[in-house]
């Protein structure tokens, strides 16, 4: 079936389309070339003077995964809801349910979200949920740099290759997208009762620094050629002067690729009569002189939310903050922590406000949409549902004025935010939610409307108000179905996990083995996904994308 979406104006950065009215053709779930005849096409949407966009990817959200869960188990309040079920599909209202997670994404034009936080261990369990959000597809990121295994090798000196192969191995076992490295050594060297971790200490027992573990695993990206650079959780995270962390971790890349995660919370300075102060434009400076460096901002917005982490340092250091008064942290034996830390985010407090003044900072100053992401490290800094209102705050510098006189005003009084007059553009939004989102991320197939790409595309009536405008899509299609059509959703499908399966040496899997052989008596298959459905077959499932060269946009 042809589908003929007719007299849209494209923001496609990937063609250095900005506002140019044409028309999108749909062929077997594929954006296809224009025919010789439009009066080929079976079905038609009249779409004039409408936005149209490919579908917005989510880089870095918590969706998945053993702490998504817990915090469901702890904040039960939070997900309750008694209205009637919709599309007679159980848990369709259940708030912060999977599937009220796909639907509200495929209601702002989303189709595609990373959870960037899968520990290995918990893999299994982690694409069990997300092969239960519908219609969006998903990719996971897997962690390392804290397990034991790892840690015995970087302590007995062994070979880069040996890294490699593990690093590789371990992508294969979790099908996974890419690499995270949550504070490196960090949540290790908790167990041994440290309280804090900078990027030069070294992890008890094993010898090594957090600089060492993240290099080498950095290395091993690289090395590997995964498309999606490794993804960093940096050390002294929320901490008052922990800029300098941030700008030493650039530094640490030494010109190789490397992504920064939720980079706000790295953006404090110790200054004032607080010792809590922005230290934004510190932070882009170094960001302007790091090419290799690209971040997502983790934005704050006021709002009831839930934090989440792998970090366990940082969530335990915050028990005290939780509102309401409950939370939980971890550790496990072999490889990892976390922990689930309720939080509500308030205009009249002075840490919240400037929290909020320092995302906006960075947003303004980077100047370089192509390197700098749009996400609230959902649920960290808010609910990936308030998406619709940071877009406003961008494109919008009066709503910025109203907003930040609400605030606390002595945080709004060391704030550069009020001097910064950029409105970010159309086409500043379509570039950091789709075409770099998805060259980041190494999906060539999506993030742009050229013949050849999934026909995941956004259609948005265009308003002054432009969260009410990207709150609700007037339509969506999905693979070429249409899910949503204006605001509501019509349709539901299965999404797909994207996943790289790079090459590896099979006498890692002979070392690991006599690893858990000594030390846990498990087969290595209890580790790793296997080819079970998901209700659906294992080619709909997994969508590989090949190691290698990513896919570059054509922008200069």
């Amino acid at each position: 079936m042809l589908i003929r979406l007719k007299g849209g104006r494209i923001y496609d950065p990937a063609q250095k389309q900005e506002g140019v009215v044409s028309d999108i053709y749909i062929r077997d779930g594929v954006i296809v070339n224009h025919p010789e005849s439009a009066s080929l096409a079976d079905v038609e949407y009249d779409i004039t003077g409408k936005v149209v966009m490919a579908g917005a990817i989510d880089i870095h959200s918590h969706i998945a995964g053993g702490n998504v869960n817990t915090a469901r188990l702890l904040l039960p309040e939070q997900h309750r809801n008694f209205l009637a079920r919709k599309l007679n599909h159980p848990f369709s209202t259940a708030r912060w349910s999977a599937t009220e997670t796909g639907y509200r994404y495929a209601l702002m034009g989303y189709t595609t979200v990373v959870e960037p936080a899968v520990l290995p261990i918990n893999a299994l369990d982690a694409h069990l949920q997300m092969a239960d959000i519908p219609i969006i597809d998903t990719a996971g990121l897997a962690i390392l740099g804290n397990d034991d295994y790892l840690l015995r090798l970087l302590r007995t000196g062994v070979s880069q290759n040996q890294i490699n192969d593990y690093v590789a191995w371990t992508l294969h076992a979790t099908r996974c997208l890419g690499l995270k490295v949550i504070n490196a050594g960090g949540a290790n060297a908790f167990k041994s009762n440290a309280r804090s971790f900078d990027l030069d200490d070294q992890v008890p027992e094993y010898g090594v620094s957090s600089r060492h573990i993240l290099q080498t695993l950095q290395r091993a990206a690289c090395e590997i050629q995964l498309p999606h650079p490794v993804h960093v959780h940096c050390n002294n995270l929320g901490i008052p002067g922990n800029v300098d962390t941030a700008l030493a971790t650039m530094e640490a890349a030494q010109g190789l690729p490397m992504h920064l995660a939720h980079i706000q919370f790295y953006g404090y300075g110790n200054e004032g009569n607080r010792g809590f102060s922005t230290a934004a434009a510190k932070l882009i400076d170094g960001f302007k002189k790091h090419p290799n460096i690209t971040m997502d901002v983790g934005q704050v917005l006021f709002a009831q939310t839930v934090t989440i982490s792998g970090d366990v340092i940082a969530q335990y250091s915050r028990r005290h903050d939780a509102s309401p008064n409950k939370w939980v942290a971890w550790d496990a034996e072999c490889e990892g922590s976390g922990g689930v830390v309720p939080y509500c985010y308030k205009e009249s407090s002075f840490v919240n406000s400037l929290q909020w003044l320092i995302g906006l900072e960075i947003f303004l100053l980077a100047e370089d949409p192509w390197r700098l992401f749009f996400t609230t490290d959902h649920p960290n800094g808010g609910p990936f549902t308030m998406y619709p209102f940071l877009i406003r705050l961008l494109m919008d510098k009066d709503y910025r004025l109203e907003c930040m006189a609400q605030l606390n005003q002595e945080a709004v009084a060391m704030s550069l935010l009020k001097d910064l007059h950029k409105e970010f553009s159309l086409y500043d939004i379509a570039i950091m939610t789709r075409t770099a989102a998805a060259q980041l991320l190494g999906l060539a197939d999506r993030g742009h409307l050229m013949p050849g790409a999934v026909a995941d595309i956004a259609v948005y009536t265009e308003q002054a108000d432009k969260a009410a405008m990207f709150g609700h899509a007037a339509l969506v299609f999905k693979n070429g179905h249409l899910v949503v059509k204006d605001g509501e959703i019509v349709g539901r499908r299965n999404g797909t996990a994207q996943i790289v399966r790079p090459e590896f040496d099979k006498q890692i899997e002979r070392r690991l083995q006599l690893y858990y052989d000594q030390f846990y008596n498990l087969k290595l298959d209890s580790f790793a996904v296997a080819d079970v459905s998901f209700n659906q077959s294992d080619n709909e499932r997994f969508i590989r994308h090949s190691c290698g060269t990513p896919y570059l946009a054509s922008h200069s």
